[in-house]
């Protein structure tokens, strides 16, 4: 659905990564963790034409958040919002994370800004009962964002925080040391962790479900600009904004 929300906060929550929440009774009713809505940042003629996806991070009654970080102009148009503003969104968009199956431990890895499905999902899987563990990866101290999270595990690449290396390496490691039951690993980042986590799970023969990004200009599968390969599937091509943007790390190569 389309719909002009109202602005309830615009917040910096660590360096250029903010948090804006918005009213709609209606997405908030229908969304699931893992999937997303498409934002127009600014208005028609006077800033980006194409609509900026961002995941949802939270749900809080009819409140929607999403996290974002500030890259670009519409990014820069979006952190500028304030209380009150009106801002048009098509929601909700994509596949949900895939929770409903077998698994008892929950082992969550976010890549800077990719912690944003995450509070969403760990309320979640807090009601389903799941152990949880949460590993994040950032440059630096100044980026981590951790609210609403559980069981926080901290990696960075200056070592300013926490563990001193990237995320999968700090992953390597809690693994060696600790022993889990039957585990399920949800991830969102960059291509090149979501390649190396996939290997770990191929490793260990653990299930692990990926959030993909891609050049989303729709959102809906009609411009075809966010494909991704799969793997052993007659199909080729995937879209990442309706087949995804959640796909098991078997399914797609990246």
């Amino acid at each position: 659905m389309q719909q002009i929300c109202s602005v309830i906060s615009c917040n910096e929550v660590a360096a250029k990564t903010y948090l804006l929440r918005f009213v709609s009774s209606e997405i908030a009713a229908s969304v699931r963790p893992g999937q997303f809505v498409n934002v127009q940042t600014a208005e028609i003629n006077k800033g980006p034409l194409l609509r900026r996806p961002f995941s949802v991070s939270r749900v809080d009654g009819d409140i929607v958040d999403i996290l974002f970080h500030v890259i670009g102009t519409g990014t820069d148009l979006l952190s500028k919002k304030q209380r009150g503003d009106n801002i048009n969104i098509i929601g909700s968009l994509g596949q949900a994370f895939r929770v409903d199956v077998e698994y008892d431990d929950a082992i969550i890895v976010a890549g800077g800004i990719g912690v944003a499905p995450f509070p969403f999902l760990t309320a979640d899987l807090q009601k389903r009962n799941k152990h949880i563990e949460t590993f994040l990866g950032f440059r630096n101290s100044g980026l981590v964002f951790k609210s609403h999270l559980s069981n926080i595990h901290i990696a960075t690449d200056d070592g300013s925080q926490g563990f001193h290396g990237n995320v999968v390496q700090l992953i390597e490691s809690y693994f060696n040391q600790n022993k889990f039951g039957k585990t399920k690993i949800f991830a969102c980042g960059p291509t090149v962790m979501l390649k190396a986590l996939t290997e770990f799970a191929k490793r260990k023969n653990i299930c692990c479900e990926l959030s993909l990004e891609g050049q989303m200009a729709c959102g809906v599968g009609i411009c075809q600009g966010c494909a991704v390969e799969r793997k052993n599937n007659a199909e080729k091509y995937a879209l990442v904004c309706k087949d995804g943007p959640t796909f098991l790390s078997t399914e797609v190569n990246l």
